[in-house]
């Protein structure tokens, strides 16, 4: 049984079309990277599995178990919502860390804020000190994001997004706001995550990584999936023109 069943999944806005028929599935411990242009509905398809946007159509499955169906009200409840966004971690483009929190307080503030009467503070904030040390971060937990680089303060949101312990951890092109000399530190933490078999879906524009990382690729253009398979020989030997053409431009740095 898959861990994610993605079934024919469709977002409008309006007249337009952003999503079209989007299916795949998600073995536990894989690794799957999206790729494609700017506007070819990587980052509304993670919003889509995250609750931050509702599909028009489809149905998502963890587990075996349908968590949404646009055909079924009952599987749309706010309440519920919120539950089931907690099978998916999410980590933003530009950190979306809270400036007036540290480093270990953004990390720990949802556990602090589902621990009724404050009965885990010392386990949770111990917790928060183990993800940061796993992000390399142990000596910066007490600094504030604008004591941060952008490099650290992306391992701090990852951190928090690990810290609910969800079923897949989502990126939405998490390099792309960072420097270059800043961007291998986050990479090097993703392909750590990736090497403990870490479920991962990660939309990307590094295009080496996305073949030595990810155990499948899908590449997407204009609200559908073109092209998906194992990673190597979608970013090596594509057989949709399309895909040829758009790996065309990153040919000179895989």
């Amino acid at each position: 049984m898959a861990l994610l069943e993605v079934s024919h999944i469709e977002k409008h806005f309006g007249t337009t079309k952003v999503l079209e028929d989007i299916s795949f599935s998600l073995e536990e411990g894989q690794a799957l990277a999206i790729i494609g242009s700017s506007g070819s509905g990587k980052t509304t398809l993670l919003r889509c599995l995250n609750f931050l946007e509702t599909p028009d159509a489809g149905t998502l499955s963890v587990r075996g178990k349908v968590i949404y169906d646009a055909a079924d009200p009952t599987t749309q409840l706010e309440g519920e919502v919120r539950e089931k966004r907690l099978h998916f971690g999410l980590v933003f483009q530009n950190f979306n860390l809270f400036p007036q929190y540290t480093a270990l307080e953004n990390v720990t503030l949802a556990l602090h804020l589902r621990d009724e009467g404050n009965k885990h503070r010392d386990a949770i904030d111990e917790q928060g000190m183990e993800l940061l040390a796993q992000m390399g971060l142990s000596d910066r937990a007490g600094h504030y994001p604008h004591q941060l680089s952008g490099g650290q303060q992306q391992r701090v949101a990852i951190a928090r997004a690990l810290s609910l312990k969800p079923d897949i951890l989502c990126f939405d092109e998490p390099t792309s706001a960072l420097d270059p000399e800043l961007t291998g530190e986050v990479l090097k933490v993703i392909r750590g995550l990736a090497q403990q078999h870490t479920t991962m879906i990660i939309v990307t524009h590094e295009m080496a990584f996305a073949r030595d990382v990810a155990d499948e690729v899908i590449f997407m253009d204009g609200g559908v999936i073109v092209e998906q398979g194992a990673a190597k020989e979608v970013i090596e030997n594509p057989r949709e023109e399309r895909t040829k053409q758009f790996l065309a431009r990153y040919s000179e740095n895989v």
